[in-house]
């Protein structure tokens, strides 16, 4: 199927590339005329938090729907007249230039809270809810009135999501980039880098106006269309690189272009297809969790794979059937050894060259000669990088881990220093009597357990509504949101505290919410896992048709996405190196990011797996030497697979220096997975493995073997011969 879909691509090559053209377009033009869901939160349906949450709604007693934002001052005395004028012009600015504004109440002359010792001051805001665009033009306009407002005697500073900095660089471009020149470094050619980039782009750019779509239906998080550029650039540029690969072999064994590329589009091609659709499952399987911010996000990342795998059989093809001989033209200057060793030979020869490396075949036979060593050298790396999982702790970023640079970090550093960290995340309790008593009394009667709690800094005095039946008390704890000992304080009201009310009082509040999401995903994060590794080994079972491979490959792939989590765990909970990301402090990981990063991760090492198994299998299918075939695997796709894990290693690390917290611990988990599963592991470990296991490699039982399909990715027979003889 696949070969006949490339060759109607290859034949009608302009008809496709005008297709993809208008849909591109007409995408694009869509996404911008759209309207978005508002962006999803991270509120757990049936939480205690959710709970308390749902009784306020039921009274009223709830925040106004919008956005929140919070403007802090500080001088020498906030509430001294003179501040109070220049504060009550910023609000009289805000309020009259930017529509939909809402001031809170408080306790302050000028409608602010104050800190005891008077030097910090805040006011609450409400900016009804927007799009995404006005939103940020409403943002903006408030910025600017409180920067120009500020003084040496008064700073102004503004708090919210909203208006967080974006970074001075654009992550996106810096990968694209990245990935042109490792292209040209692979190919030594500026038309074959092309062809991967110009797919990818693509791709990418309809991948991201779906998943802009997709958000006027789903409420989406608001660095979703960020995460999947970031994957869709990695991915794309990888499997139009596998692509790309096979056809220039098939141009070097002589082959006629369009053979060629039917040929790659029925090997590489088979198993950018196989790869591909295991991330998109695995993606899709994340809908069962009914997280709404989670299923947005796993949606829009599906989206972007599934549009780049469909450039990637489509569009490609037909960009080969454009490009014909001439895709070694406009070559690089390569560097001096490699151009000697290239010299006198044809342009399909060196083509071949590059794809089979003598250098590569002798590190394969080095592996093979010494698996017991290569074996445990590779397992004691992986081991010393799992160990801080076992530290693993689940939370959320805030401003507080924003550059010093941003005003929502100043706003958040002030607020902590006026009033106590605890101030940035305080607790709400509620209480809810239904028609059975009262909840002021309910609360008040937990004043003094509450005060007794070395957890707690302050306590405020009870709001209730008019019927009595539900009521409010804040509690501030002593440290900040993300600190370990304020989630203890979250279990231990839960658990100890409140039950000693004798009636109904839940805690909520964002600080209460993040742990009761991190609760979960740690609850469901080990199913996830199961299920994702039992769905892989029976493809990888039907694939390979083999129990010892496809056990193998499940073992290794949980091996080296544990190690990954390893090295975020110690970047950002430990703060080991974190200095190099802009990070000042330590925080817990984001909550979602596990369960994202363990799909994606399973996903994409499949990449290489397959992209390795299949050549080895068909050398072994080829003359039943596994020694032979596990070397002949190695030397022809270690090049490939390096310059792959490189391209997506820049992109994903592209993301790790940014500006956003989320996105910087997906960033950076990605791209320490893909490092260690595309060297230590793929290039190590698997041939060991391999090696030990000999013809086992590729034992099935007759019985088993006669109930599963036949579903090669790369059917035996269909690759080019070995350009290089490697000799196992």
């Amino acid at each position: 199927m696949l070969v006949r879909l490339a060759r109607f691509c290859y034949r009608r090559r302009r008809l496709v590339l005008l297709a993809w053209t208008v849909v591109l377009v007409g995408a694009i033009t869509l996404s911008q005329l759209s309207r978005p869901a508002p962006v999803a939160d991270f509120a757990l349906p049936g939480s205690p938090s959710q709970a308390a949450a749902t009784a306020l709604h039921r009274v009223g007693l709830d925040a106004p729907d919008g956005e929140q934002a919070r403007i802090v001052v500080s001088g020498d005395d906030v509430g001294a007249p003179a501040a109070q004028r220049t504060v009550a012009g910023v609000l009289a600015e805000i309020t009259t230039e930017v529509p939909g504004v809402r001031i809170s109440s408080a306790n302050g002359p000028g409608n602010e809270q104050i800190a005891a010792n008077g030097t910090v001051g805040y006011v609450d805001l409400t900016l009804a809810a927007r799009p995404p665009q006005e939103l940020a033009a409403a943002a903006a306009d408030i910025r600017t009135a409180a920067a120009a407002a500020s003084t040496a005697a008064l700073r102004i500073e503004v708090g919210g999501d909203a208006f967080a900095g974006q970074g001075g660089f654009s992550t996106e471009a810096l990968g694209l980039l990245a990935a042109v020149l490792i292209l040209l470094v692979a190919f030594g050619s500026v038309l074959a880098m092309l062809l991967p980039v110009g797919t990818a782009l693509f791709g990418v750019g309809t991948g991201v106006s779906l998943l802009a779509l997709a958000g006027t239906v789903l409420g989406m998080p608001s660095f979703a269309s960020y995460g999947a550029i970031m994957i869709g650039v990695g991915v794309g540029v990888d499997y139009a690189l596998f692509i790309v690969t096979r056809y220039r072999e098939g141009l070097a064994e002589r082959l006629d272009p369009e053979a060629a590329a039917l040929a790659a589009m029925g090997t590489a091609g088979r198993a950018v297809c196989f790869a591909g659709g295991t991330v998109v499952v695995s993606l899709l399987g994340l809908l069962l969790f009914g997280l709404a911010p989670i299923q947005g996000f796993a949606v829009g990342l599906a989206l972007a794979v599934t549009a780049v795998v469909a450039a990637a059989l489509t569009l490609l093809p037909a960009l080969l059937g454009l490009t014909g001989q001439r895709i070694d033209r406009l070559r690089v200057r390569l560097p001096r050894r490699r151009r000697r060793a290239a010299a006198g030979s044809s342009p399909r020869r060196r083509a071949a060259a590059a794809e089979a490396s003598p250098g590569w075949a002798r590190f394969a036979r080095g592996v093979t000669r010494r698996p017991w060593t290569a074996l445990f050298g590779s397992l004691v790396v992986l081991a010393v990088l799992i160990v801080p999982v076992f530290a693993l702790r689940l939370g959320f970023a805030d401003a507080g881990n924003r550059p010093r640079t941003d005003t929502t970090r100043r706003a958040y550093d002030l607020v902590a220093d006026g009033f106590g960290p605890g101030a940035n995340g305080p607790l709400v309790l509620v209480a809810d009597t239904g028609t059975g008593g009262s909840a002021s009394a309910t609360l008040d009667g937990l004043t003094t357990a509450l005060h007794a709690d070395p957890g707690v800094a302050a306590v405020t005095s009870v709001v209730a509504d008019p019927t009595g039946q539900v009521a409010v008390r804040t509690v501030v704890p002593t440290t900040g949101p993300q600190d370990a000992r304020t989630t203890a304080l979250v279990h231990r009201l839960r658990d100890t505290v409140l039950p000693a009310a004798g009636r109904t009082v839940h805690v909520t509040g964002t600080t209460a919410a993040a742990v009761d999401f991190a609760d979960y995903t740690a609850a469901q994060l080990p199913l996830l896992i199961g299920a994702v590794l039992v769905l892989c080994f029976l493809l990888l079972l039907i694939v390979f048709r083999s129990v010892l491979v496809a056990l193998k490959a499940i073992v290794v792939n949980a091996a080296s996405i544990g190690a990954a989590y390893g090295v975020v765990v110690a970047v950002f909970q430990w703060g080991w190196g974190g200095v190099l990301f802009g990070l000042d402090g330590t925080r817990p990981v984001e909550a979602w990011v596990p369960m994202i990063m363990f799909v994606l991760l399973f996903g994409l090492s499949m990449d290489y797996e397959v992209f390795l198994l299949s050549r080895i299998r068909e050398a072994y299918d080829r003359d039943g030497d596994n020694g032979r075939a596990v070397v002949h695997g190695l030397s022809v796709t270690a090049r490939v697979i390096t310059a792959a894990a490189a391209i997506m290693v820049v992109v994903f690390s592209g993301f790790a220096f940014g500006a956003d917290p989320a996105l910087q611990v997906m960033g950076l988990g990605l791209a320490a997975g893909v490092l260690i599963d595309a060297t230590l592991v793929r290039l190590v470990l698997v041939p060991a493995v391999l090696a030990l296991l000999g013809d086992a490699n590729w034992w099935l039982p007759g019985r088993l073997a006669r109930l599963l399909p036949r579903v090669p990715v790369e059917p035996a027979g269909s690759g080019v011969a070995d350009p290089v003889g490697v000799r196992a």
